[in-house]
């Protein structure tokens, strides 16, 4: 590993260090919401520093091992055994090196979100319904190995046991790390129950996979907010005081504006308004966050045409081809009852690789 690495790892073993000390400060212990925030980033360091101190200590060995070989005091049996030793350690550095910079690649923030999983039938009629009804199966049994759970949000069905569309919510840590790589179109190739002459047909359902969304925590700052007073009046301008009661709140960063003067008191009707600021700040992310969600799943999906495949089914062959990867399997039956991990790893490795490129130049 090149010296950037080796102060990247320094670095986050320093802070790692800190951590350790902040967590057991009875002051940030007292402090719930900032404790648990020091926690989770100590949890996630903990396994990179333990890995880095593992790699030093390989390193260290090695050096010692080959001092050893170097000074020509060893016995023949001495020397083989410490031939072996140095294979081993060089072994184990390389093993350590590629996890280390696997580590330091940037992390997606949605990776240990629950997820929102979308199955649609796409071309191909009742066929591509009983497929998408498969798939549903499938990850759905993926979800009950790993020890996920599971929530059907919604589903449409048709009378043969097929589905339109099926939302599926899979709750627990890192369910998007691995499922986000099956978003796109699926293609199945087989003899549908209903032909009659045997022929092979070809199918497709999409999926998409979205993160869930965590309710959205208005942080609203007066800082934020620019406050006027006005003199509250009433229909027909009618004075309700004669008084600058009224209050309009402005929120610079979205340009919201809210006005209170229902109340006498300018104390009260500045509390409501804020109130009600909150709440419309909080529709206003909710709507954001929901205009992304769909901007994500419409370029995820594509048309549900059967050309726009990112993997194929065959069932006559017992095949799963996914075609990002150029990986073949010859596991249909057990791929579609859960065992999904085989090809989720190998994507997973690969995205990997492409990420590690473009972190060394």
């Amino acid at each position: 590993m090149d010296k950037s690495i080796f102060s990247k790892l320094d670095f986050l073993t320093m802070k790692y260090e800190e951590l350790s000390l902040t967590i057991s400060d009875p002051d940030v212990i007292a402090n719930q919401k900032e404790w648990q925030k020091k926690m989770m980033e100590y949890r996630e360091l903990e396994p990179v520093v333990k890995k880095f101190n593992a790699y030093k200590k390989a390193e260290e060995d090695l050096a010692a091992t080959e001092e050893m070989l170097n000074d020509g005091g060893l016995d023949d049996e001495m020397k083989e055994m410490a031939k072996e030793e140095l294979s081993e350690l060089k072994d184990k550095i390389e093993e350590y090196s590629k996890d280390l910079l696997v580590a330091l690649l940037p992390k997606d923030p949605n990776d240990d979100k629950n997820v929102y999983l979308e199955v649609r039938a796409g071309t191909g009629g009742d066929e591509a319904a009983l497929f998408a009804a498969d798939l549903l199966r499938m990850y759905t049994r993926y979800a009950e190995k790993r020890g996920w759970k599971t929530e059907l949000t919604d589903m449409s069905e048709i009378g043969i046991g097929g589905v339109k569309e099926a939302t599926l919510r899979i709750i627990g840590y890192g369910a998007y790390s691995r499922l986000k790589y099956e978003s796109g179109a699926h293609r199945v190739q087989r003899v549908p129950e209903t032909e009659s002459a045997g022929r092979i047909h070809t199918s497709a359902a999409t999926v998409a996979i979205m993160p869930e969304v965590e309710d959205v925590e208005v942080d609203l700052s007066w800082q934020d907010i620019r406050v006027d007073t006005f003199r509250a009046s009433g229909h027909g301008g009618q004075y309700i005081n004669m008084t600058d009661s009224a209050i309009r709140l402005t929120h610079l960063p979205t340009g919201l504006v809210v006005s209170c003067q229902d109340e006498k008191s300018q104390l009260k009707n500045k509390e409501k308004a804020f109130i009600e600021l909150k709440s419309r700040l909080y529709a206003l992310y909710q709507q954001q966050q929901q205009d992304e969600q769909a901007d994500l799943r419409k370029s995820q999906i594509g048309s549900g045409d059967r050309s726009e495949k990112i993997r194929t089914y065959n069932f006559p062959q017992g095949r799963i081809t996914d075609h990002r990867i150029g990986l073949s399997i010859y596991q249909l039956d057990a791929f579609l009852g859960g065992d999904m991990d085989s090809i989720i790893d190998a994507l997973i490795t690969a995205d990997q690789a492409e990420k590690m490129k473009s972190f060394n130049q």
